[in-house]
């Protein structure tokens, strides 16, 4: 396409705008308030993501030695851990260090458990990791046959359950998006239409004399975008400002474990380029549905 022709169509697409002052103004409306409700879904849903994948990272398995089971036993039962290929990682954790983590976790209340240290009712245990969380029941199952283990146990069903809520709130949150979009495309749809019908005589004639439809449509693909893009700068500065403002006053202070507000710089560009595009491609779509119609001539 030559840059002469280019220029035509984007000064055509901003003189739709302008001639249809209201009408853009109620379609630009639409799209600002879909793509900011759109932004704050998607921070949700990233960081949701984010937490996750955070928990199925962290998630491993704990392996409580008999206290019956003298050191050979315990080397023993080692080796054999060590020949399951499914595991990245394994410390040894002796029930005096189990006791004194027990300690620091209770904080104040943990002195009480100092009365335990003389005689320590804790038991020997391994902190395994697998590769991939989904192979922790398989792993778990193996350990459970050998000797010397009292109890296996892991975050099995915690990372399931979240897993399983995150898949529903990213459903529910698709569904939602989804038709605050179609209302957007079909605001933007009905605007350019009206242009369309008050130059539908212009359309007419150009099409008599000639001219392709890809050359009529242009314009109204330009308008469509240049929509698009205005609806889209408000949401941007909404969703960028506030997400920026949370993180630096919330990044550290969530007393969540596991959860962790994705950072910042890349965050804000990377959602602030999706709306841009989400913006740009549902003004496109609108256009594209209301010009195939009237180029049926």
């Amino acid at each position: 396409m030559k840059l002469s022709t280019m220029r035509r169509h984007v000064r055509e697409g901003t003189k739709n705008i302008v001639r249809n002052s209201w009408m853009t103004v109620a379609s630009v409306g639409a799209v600002t308030t879909t793509l900011v409700l759109v932004g704050i879904f998607l921070a949700l849903m990233f960081n949701l993501n984010q937490l996750a994948e955070n928990i199925e990272n962290e998630a491993q398995m704990k392996v409580y030695v008999e206290r019956t089971a003298e050191d050979q036993d315990i080397q023993a039962l080692e080796k054999q851990i060590n020949e399951i290929s499914e595991i990245s990682e394994m410390e040894f954790s002796s029930k005096e260090e189990e006791l004194e983590g027990l300690i620091s976790d209770m904080g104040e209340s943990g002195d009480q458990w100092e009365l335990f240290e003389q005689f320590n009712p804790l038991n020997d245990a391994f902190n395994i990791k697998t590769y991939e969380p989904e192979q922790l029941a398989g792993v778990a199952s193996q350990i459970e046959q050998m000797d010397n283990v009292e109890e296996v146990n892991y975050m099995k069903d915690v990372v399931d359950r979240l897993i399983a809520f995150n898949d529903i709130a990213r459903w529910i949150g698709i569904i939602f998006i989804g038709a605050l979009l179609l209302t957007a495309i079909f605001l933007i749809s009905n605007t350019i239409k009206m242009t369309i019908i008050a130059r539908q005589t212009e359309i007419g004639i150009m099409k008599l004399v000639g001219a392709k439809n890809s050359f009529i449509r242009w314009p109204f693909f330009v308008e469509g975008a240049l929509m698009g893009v205005l609806g889209s700068i408000i949401p941007i500065a909404v969703v960028a400002g506030g997400y920026f403002y949370l993180y630096n006053q919330f990044a550290n202070k969530i007393p969540i474990p596991f959860f962790e507000l994705l950072p910042a710089n890349p965050f804000i560009w990377q959602i602030s380029g999706i709306l841009l595009g989400i913006g740009v491609v549902i003004g496109i779509w609108g256009s594209v549905m209301s010009v195939r119609k009237f180029l049926r001539v």
